[in-house]
C-alpha cells in the first residue's frame, strides 16, 4: 500500500503505521546510532487489518501486524505510537538479547520493549521524564471502557478497571508478584515491576527518559553478560555495573539505579 517516500494513502491505518515506523526508527538512528531494529538497514515491514475485530498488534520475528480492533475493548491499534514502538523493540530485544519469553527473563523482554515504546513516544513529543504520562496504548482503549492505557510504568495496576477488560493485575513490587501459569507466565503482569524501577530511575536522573536513564537501559539490554534466562535480580545488578561502567560507580547514575530497584524490593 505504500513503500518508503511515497504519499498519503486512502488507509488511516497504513498512513499510522507508516509514521510511527519512521518515528521510531529515526528514534533509534538519533539516539543510539543504530540502524533500524537489527542495527544492520532491516527494512520495517507492517501488515494493517489483520484479521477481523482483532484485538492486537504484534511483532512476529520479521515484521509488525496490527489488528483494527473490535470496537468493545480497543480500535485501530495503529492509532498508538508507544504501542508501534513497544512491539517494534521487541524486535531489537530479539536481535540484542533476546530474553527467553517466560516467567521473570519474559517480563524483562516486556518490560525493555515497554521502556523503549514510552521513550520514543516521549521523545516525538520532545518530553522530560517528569512531562510524561508513562502511559502505553492510551490512544486504543474503545470507547466506553473504563481506564487510560494498556498500561501505566509510572503506577502498575492502575491502568484500567473495566467490565470487559477486568482489572490491571500489574504490581509495582516484588511482595505483590503474581505466580501465574497463564501469559508465559505473567510476562505482560510482571513487567509492572521493572517497568516502576525504570520510571523511578529516570525521574531521579531527570530530564529526558533516553539520554542517561534510556542509555543504562539500552546498553544492558546489549551487554554480553545479559543471559536469556535473567532474572529481575540479575537483571537490576547488570542494570547498576552498566551504569557504573557508563557514568562512573560512584556518580549520580549509580546512585538512581541502585535506589530505582531498591523501590520495587530488589537489591543491587
Amino acid at each position: 500500500m505504500r513503500r518508503e517516500g511515497q504519499g498519503l494513502t486512502d488507509d488511516l491505518a497504513v498512513d499510522e503505521a507508516y509514521d510511527h515506523f519512521g518515528t521510531t526508527w529515526d528514534f533509534y538512528f538519533e539516539v543510539f546510532a543504530r540502524n533500524s531494529i537489527n542495527n544492520a538497514g532491516m527494512s520495517l515491514d507492517g501488515v494493517v487489518h489483520f484479521g477481523e475485530g482483532f484485538d492486537n498488534a504484534f511483532w512476529d520475528g520479521a515484521q509488525m501486524v496490527f489488528g483494527d480492533g473490535s470496537g468493545l475493548r480497543f480500535t485501530r491499534l495503529t492509532r498508538s505510537l508507544s504501542v508501534c514502538a513497544h512491539e517494534l523493540s521487541h524486535g531489537v530485544v530479539q536481535f540484542d538479547g533476546p530474553l527467553i519469553y517466560q516467567g521473570e527473563s519474559g517480563a524483562l523482554n516486556e518490560h525493555i520493549a515497554d521502556a523503549l515504546g514510552a521513550m520514543v513516544d516521549q521523545w516525538s513529543k520532545k518530553q522530560s521524564a517528569e512531562e510524561a504520562d508513562w502511559l502505553i496504548g492510551s490512544e486504543i482503549l474503545a470507547p466506553g471502557v473504563t481506564g487510560k492505557a494498556l498500561r501505566s510504568m509510572k503506577a502498575p495496576g492502575t491502568a484500567f478497571d473495566d467490565d470487559v477488560l477486568g482489572r490491571d493485575q500489574q504490581p509495582a513490587h516484588m511482595d505483590d508478584f503474581v505466580r501465574t501459569a497463564r501469559d508465559h507466565g505473567g510476562v505482560h503482569i510482571n513487567s509492572g515491576i521493572p517497568n516502576k524501577a525504570f520510571y523511578e530511575i529516570s525521574i531521579a536522573l531527570g530530564g529526558f527518559s533516553w539520554e542517561r536513564a534510556g542509555r543504562i537501559l539500552y546498553t544492558t539490554l546489549g551487554n554480553p553478560q545479559l543471559r536469556p534466562t535473567s532474572t529481575f535480580r540479575q537483571f537490576a545488578r547488570l542494570n547498576h555495573r552498566v551504569a557504573g561502567q557508563l557514568y562512573g560507580p560512584a556518580g549520580r547514575e549509580s546512585a538512581a539505579v541502585e535506589a530505582g530497584w531498591k523501590a520495587v524490593g530488589i537489591q543491587v
